[in-house]
């Protein structure tokens, strides 16, 4: 089945959007060419890029345009680096070019993955790291008490209550209060969005997450201007640093593992942790001691 024109047509705005975007991203001076002063574009130019990636103008002129299907993954290559791209900026690029193949089937729903009972029992077992496993559109789709309790503003606001499934964008942009409880709101949302662009295009028939971009799109400007941006990152990984509204300021780091799922599901276990011997520490265990009937009552055995 071919991509249908609205399909089509999307991609190839995202191909000359990101490229031109990185290109503009690029001083000459970083590829040891001179920069001067008449430059009527930041950045590289069109030729520039040309010659570093060693092909002609016309043809990556052509490319910058959107024409990527049929385009080899070493000429991708050869771009990536006169671009300078990040390891997701690289696999970004890549995806775009898949995402421009005939597709075999229109946008659907991915059905929701059960989550494994083995992997409920360990989020439940760590009592003092707040735990969860998260999907692809970055929904909350299995949690511990302690995740629970660390995430109470998200998990108690309307943008759950509506959906009955915790979302980071939805609560990022649409709810003002996550602008008091993250503490480096501007950070966190960036790189929500940039996670988000990649996996929309990871998964470029999940209609779910469309329409996920879509309300965002329509109901917050801040979402906007992020997502014009063509930021991409694969993984969010740091520290986070947090307003509870229990315990006060928290600063936790924070890992993700690949967590592979029936049905090619590509959902992601994140584990958080404080540095041992500070108030962060304390005042987690604080929170895990609140919590700790609930997450004792998840894994005592039905008698």
């Amino acid at each position: 089945m071919a991509p249908s024109p609205d399909h089509r047509s999307h991609n190839r705005s995202d191909i000359r959007d990101f490229l031109v975007s990185r290109r503009a991203k690029v001083a000459p001076e970083q590829v040891g060419l001179p920069g001067g002063q008449r430059r009527r574009v930041p950045g590289l130019r069109r030729e520039e890029v040309a010659v570093l990636a060693g092909v002609s103008t016309e043809w990556y002129t052509r490319l910058e345009k959107g024409h990527i299907s049929g385009v080899s993954e070493g000429v991708l290559e050869a771009v990536a680096r006169a671009l300078q791209l990040s390891e997701d900026e690289r696999t970004y690029l890549l995806d775009l070019a898949r995402a421009a193949r005939p597709a075999r089937r229109e946008p659907q729903r991915r059905k929701g993955v059960e989550i494994p009972a083995a992997v409920r029992w360990a989020l439940d077992a760590m009592t003092m790291a707040p735990a969860f496993v998260r999907s692809g559109r970055l929904d909350i789709v299995a949690s511990n008490a302690l995740c629970r309790a660390l995430y109470s503003p998200m998990f108690g606001s309307g943008t759950t209550a509506d959906r009955g499934c915790a979302n980071f964008p939805r609560y990022l942009f649409l709810d003002p209060g996550s602008r008091d409880f993250f503490a480096d709101w501007e950070e966190g949302a960036r790189a929500t969005v940039a996670v988000l662009r990649a996996e929309a295009k990871r998964a470029p028939h999940d209609r779910d997450l469309r329409e996920l971009v879509g309300d965002l799109s329509t109901l917050s400007a801040d979402f906007r201007t992020m997502w014009a941006s063509h930021d991409v990152r694969i993984r969010h990984e740091g520290v986070k640093r947090l307003d509870h509204p229990e315990v006060g300021r928290l600063e936790l780091a924070f890992r993700s593992l690949d967590l592979p799922l029936p049905q090619r599901a590509a959902d992601e276990l994140i584990v958080y942790a404080a540095e041992p011997g500070t108030p962060s520490e304390d005042r987690l265990k604080l929170l895990a001691g609140w919590t700790a009937p609930q997450a004792a009552d998840a894994v005592r055995p039905a008698r």
